[in-house]
């Protein structure tokens, strides 16, 4: 594997791939290294039966300008357009009207103070209300779309993706993963399971230690999470000290997802979603028969994932089956079954889910986003001013590199939050 290139591109997830699209064609010299057996990064979809589930990424977000949107329709990819059944307490199991109205108005009074509160401060546990009794539900919807609890959210950087975010979140019967995986140019060149160890500069470029030898290119796009640049699993120069800075002001958050295989009918009723346990900061949110398919997919955020993550997947898959037990009935539990389960954080390749940034420190994305000598180019989720913690925008970020105008965009694992 070892050679000579105008521009290697380190990671095989979205971003990667969305590199690989806008190279393909450009007439320069590249390859494609990917620590993992296999592509896609933080989008992964895994067959069971005839069913495509998606452990990381499952959403289009802003579906109406998600540059994924295009790229499944160019292809001939079905999306389901349908409005997702987020928000809607099935049958108010477990959840009653009034409660639901208390947590949702508690929900929308915390972002309104956010908007309000005066400089300095710009962490978002600093609009809580002290005697809240719904401040257990903010942290989980917290959890969900940011990974992390209030006391580790930036105000600024929450809003921002907010004001961004559209009310358009469709899903891809094939899978999200499937479609970032078949997106990669036909005749790239890819080499997996090929770690970056090292990374050195050289008066002409670059030059990347592997196990299968040193490889040189006159330029660099990286596409590795925040919690890998902002590590020690590459060894990176010291010139790129404040870019690995800015990394750890956007550490990763935590969500794993869970998938349960359904036997039978039951009083699960196709494309509905129950929260877990209303009010509990560790609350899973399972959305139940997607797309009509027999099956549960339960999402954890924020403490519920670390928990899952600290007890193992048998123990977080009997929280969620007794969560489901406990609204629905005991005569479930015959019915459910562990199917998959994601393990982001463990992944020491990935590290998480996706990036928050902290209190303060909301800056950081623009400073990520910056190239190094017009040589080393940063893409990710992590870079993008908007719609980070998505896989959407893909291709919106372009990248000067090796005399070329082109670029690579984001990867992510985001869900829009599952409110009451």
């Amino acid at each position: 594997m070892a050679g000579e290139y105008d521009v290697v591109i380190v990671g095989g997830g979205a971003a990667g791939i969305a590199a690989a699209r806008a190279l393909a064609g450009s007439g320069l010299s590249a390859v494609l290294l990917e620590a993992g057996p296999r592509l896609g990064g933080r989008a992964r979809s895994e067959t069971h039966g005839r069913h495509a589930l998606d452990l990381g990424c499952g959403w289009l977000h802003s579906g109406e300008r998600n540059a994924w949107t295009a790229i499944a329709e160019e292809a001939g990819v079905a999306i389901d357009r349908r409005t997702p059944a987020w928000g809607q307490q099935f049958h108010d199991l477990g959840f009653t009207p009034s409660d639901q109205r208390d947590a949702r108005a508690a929900f929308e009074a915390w972002i309104e103070r956010m908007e309000g509160l005066p400089l300095p401060s710009d962490r978002a546990s600093d609009a809580l209300l002290p005697d809240c009794a719904w401040n257990g539900h903010i942290a989980a919807m917290t959890g969900f779309i940011s990974g992390v609890g209030p006391e580790r959210i930036s105000v600024a950087d929450y809003l921002t993706y907010d004001a961004a975010a559209s009310d358009c979140n469709w899903r891809l019967p094939d899978g999200y993963g499937t479609l970032v995986t078949d997106s990669l140019p036909e005749g790239f060149a890819v080499s997996l399971s090929t770690p970056v160890e090292r990374m050195a500069l050289t008066p002409g470029g670059v030059v990347l230690t592997t196990p299968v030898g040193d490889i040189s290119a006159r330029g660099l796009i990286l596409t590795v999470s925040t919690a890998v640049l902002a590590g020690n699993t590459i060894a990176l120069p010291s010139a790129l000290d404040p870019w690995r800075a800015a990394a750890a002001c956007l550490p990763l958050g935590r969500n794993e997802k869970l998938f349960l295989a359904i036997s039978g009918k039951g009083p699960f009723e196709d494309k509905t979603q129950v929260l877990g346990r209303p009010g509990d900061p560790t609350s899973g949110s399972h959305y139940i028969r997607p797309l009509g398919w027999p099956v549960i997919e339960s999402f954890l955020g924020g403490d519920g994932a670390r928990i899952a993550e600290a007890e193992g997947a048998d123990a977080a898959f009997a929280q969620v089956i007794d969560d489901l037990v406990a609204l629905f009935g005991a005569d479930v539990r015959r019915m459910l079954r562990p199917l998959a389960a994601s393990a982001w954080s463990a992944d020491v390749r990935i590290g998480g889910a996706y990036s928050c940034a902290l209190p303060g420190h909301a800056a950081a994305r623009g400073l990520l986003a910056r190239p190094y000598d017009e040589r080393v180019f940063f893409a990710g989720e992590a870079t993008n001013p908007t719609d980070f913690s998505t896989a959407q925008r893909a291709r919106q970020r372009r990248a000067r590199c090796a005399g070329g105008d082109r670029g690579a965009g984001e990867a992510g694992v985001k869900r829009r939050p599952t409110f009451p």
